[in-house]
């Protein structure tokens, strides 16, 4: 069923918006929840809990053109917010891990100031990944939206680990050099 009339029947109320829901996009919200988590229960109740906070908020948002962003913004803070809650630095590893990655070249929101610019810098981060190349860009979302790992990127665009790792690399240098030009400081 096409996204629009997902989004109809949310707007309607009627309860088979979730099972056309489950069955166009269930899968891809659990994947993104279990690169997270890396536990299929964890990631199958996130999922859950993404319909649940979707009937909720459509209405007032009608995702019209872009349902699947949208469910799997709300599966992404739910699955960050399921390893927060754990609190286990061994269970957090891949989060930890992909933070590092990018505290080079992101700068700290920490102070009142750095969340006002948050905005901004979702702005400029936004504006660098549009000059990237399609495959390039894809990479980076893929590793750092969607939480994949290495291997599976390697996987999908046909690439050593090595590209994909020097490709991901120099995308961050890219970054950062981009955010320093627009004034922000590492």
């Amino acid at each position: 069923m096409e996204d629009e009339k997902i989004v109809a029947l949310f707007l309607r109320r009627d309860e088979s918006a979730i099972t056309y829901t489950a069955e166009k996009y269930g899968g891809r919200l659990r994947a993104l929840a279990n690169n997270l988590l890396a536990n299929s229960s964890d990631a199958e109740e996130c999922e859950n809990d993404a319909y649940l906070q979707a009937w909720a908020a459509i209405p007032p948002h009608e995702p019209w053109d872009y349902l699947f962003p949208f469910l799997a913004k709300i599966t992404r803070r739910l699955a960050i917010n399921v390893c927060r809650s754990r609190g286990r630095q061994k269970r957090s590893a891949p989060l930890t891990q992909l933070t590092n990655e990018l505290e080079e070249c992101i700068p700290s929101r920490e102070d009142a100031q750095g969340q006002v610019d948050g905005i901004f810098l979702a702005e400029a981060v936004s504006i660098y990944l549009r000059t990237l190349s399609q495959d390039r860009r894809d990479m980076f979302i893929r590793r750092y939206w969607y939480l994949d790992s290495i291997s599976s990127i390697a996987d999908r665009f046909g690439a050593s680990q090595s590209k994909v790792k020097t490709t991901l690399y120099r995308c961050r240098a890219g970054l950062r050099d981009y955010l320093s030009k627009e004034g922000y400081s590492l």
